[in-house]
């Protein structure tokens, strides 16, 4: 039984360590998590927009279609790299935390990148 509970308590303690990487605040957690959303939100904007569009849009010509709200965060802005055929969202950190990431991109693919 002691056996069974130290695994049990081990792969929890991993999962934990998973969850909360590099020692990040909640905070951060949170703050990443909402951006994270907003870049998702953004690029299935992005891809709807392709659908009708044939090319990917620009971040005002998103918001101003209507396509999508493009949030402020206090400490993230948003850009975007476009081409017709591809397109990459940037969510840049500025504020002094320094466990925060530095900037979080999606690209046409869905894959999201932290650095």
């Amino acid at each position: 039984m002691i056996i069974v509970a130290a695994v049990g308590g081990y792969f929890y303690m991993q999962q934990m360590q998973t969850a909360s990487p590099g020692g990040k605040t909640p905070k951060v957690l949170i703050d990443v998590t909402a951006v994270r959303n907003d870049l998702l939100a953004i690029a299935n904007a992005e891809r709807r927009y392709w659908a009708t569009n044939a090319r990917y849009a620009a971040l005002d010509e998103l918001r101003s279609n209507g396509d999508t709200p493009i949030p402020s965060r206090a400490n993230y802005t948003y850009s975007a790299d476009v081409t017709d055929s591809a397109f990459k969202i940037i969510a840049t950190y500025s504020g002094s935390d320094p466990a925060a990431p530095k900037s979080i991109t999606v690209d046409e693919t869905m894959a999201m990148t932290t650095r």
